[in-house]
Parts: structure tokens; C-alpha cells; sequence
């Protein structure tokens, strides 16, 4: 009769795997009223959140009626949480350029005017200056507009603006302005980038 030999049996305990921790990073923008920045970029695929608000500037805070008298040199902005895993600051580069507003236009916007309407980028790390300059540089090389970029790349911090005007658009669609400024991009870029748009 064979003798059966039995081994030891080391049961080894697997943890549950742990949920990848999403990374997050933030970019600002300005160009024009922010009501219609903050209406596109809510709709792109990886935003998280867009706050509505004033960046740059020469004074240590902001608000609507300070940046409007354009005493305070800051601009109206945007400051977008991002996945960058599902989209990249470059494609939000091509957003801003394409469909959010017309960098051409110098120190206003469709019917607003002056400094704090100005198109501006406001690079929240040196990756992010690098390509910026490299994104204006290869649409000047291309000749992509007719007019000169007036896009500047500026630095400065940013604050949130009042609750009146955070997520303005989706809380009045039917105003006037959102009517003829804002909803019309928000049109443009669900056709020029469908798989980009979320609802």
C-alpha cells in the first residue's frame, strides 16, 4: 500500500483590491464673461467642477463690482478641476481656442468690454506654461486665425466670484444673454466634439 505524504498547504490572504484614488489637477482661464466659460467647460467629458471667478489683478481680493470698475487688473476666469486621465490640458487648450471664446479679440468679448474681458491664460504649473506657449505658438505657425492671438499667459491668484454667479447659465437658460452669447457654444461644442460633450 502507498503511503499517502501530505504537505503543508500555505493559504496565502489576499486584501480586496483597493479603488484607484482619481488624480485631479486645475487650470484657469479667462476670456470674456465667465458665465460662458463656466457653461462650455461644464460640459466637457473628465471636468469635475468649473468656479466662476477673477484671476490675476493687483489687489489681494476680488469682487464682481471691484473688477468692474477695471481698477483692479484682474480678469473674469474659470477654474477648472479636471481629470487628466480622461482629458488632457492640451484638449482643454483646443476648447478654449475653438469654441469658448474668440482669442483674437483684444481686452474684450463678444459685447463686453475692457481689460477684465481680456483672453488670458493663468498656468497653475510650469507643465502647464510650457504648453501653453507651445499651443499659441503652433496656432500662430499655422496662421489659424485671420486676426493676431491676444491671448497672454499671466499669472496671479484666483478667487471664486459670488454665489449669484456660479453655474448662471444652467440656473437661467432662457436669460437673453445666455441666449445669444453662451448657449450657442455650448451648441458648437457638442457638434465639433461629440465625444467630448457630456449632457
Amino acid at each position: 500500500m502507498r503511503r499517502l505524504i501530505v504537505f503543508p498547504v500555505t493559504v496565502a490572504v489576499l486584501a480586496a483590491p483597493t479603488p484607484a484614488i482619481a488624480r485631479t489637477e486645475t487650470a484657469v482661464l479667462a476670456g470674456g464673461c465667465f458665465w460662458g466659460l463656466e457653461a462650455v467647460f461644464e460640459h466637457v467629458k473628465g471636468v469635475t467642477s468649473v468656479v466662476s471667478g477673477y484671476a490675476g489683478g493687483s489687489k489681494p481680493d476680488a469682487t464682481y463690482d471691484k473688477v468692474s470698475s477695471e481698477r483692479t487688473r484682474h480678469a473674469e476666469a474659470v477654474r477648472i478641476v479636471y481629470d487628466p486621465a480622461v482629458v488632457s490640458y492640451s484638449v482643454l487648450l483646443q476648447v478654449f481656442f475653438t469654441i469658448a471664446h474668440d482669442p483674437t479679440q483684444l481686452n474684450r468679448q463678444g459685447p463686453d468690454v475692457g481689460p477684465s474681458y481680456r483672453s488670458a491664460i493663468f498656468p497653475q504649473t510650469p507643465p502647464q506654461a510650457a504648453a501653453a506657449n507651445a499651443f499659441i505658438a503652433r496656432l500662430r505657425a499655422d496662421k489659424a486665425f485671420r486676426r493676431p492671438i491676444a491671448t497672454r499667459i499671466e499669472s496671479g491668484s484666483f478667487f471664486p466670484a459670488e454665489s449669484e454667479h456660479q453655474d448662471f447659465a444652467r440656473r437661467n437658460p432662457l436669460h437673453p444673454y445666455i441666449v445669444a452669447n453662451d448657449a450657442p457654444k455650448v451648441t458648437a461644442l457638442k457638434a465639433k466634439y461629440p465625444r467630448l460633450f457630456k449632457g
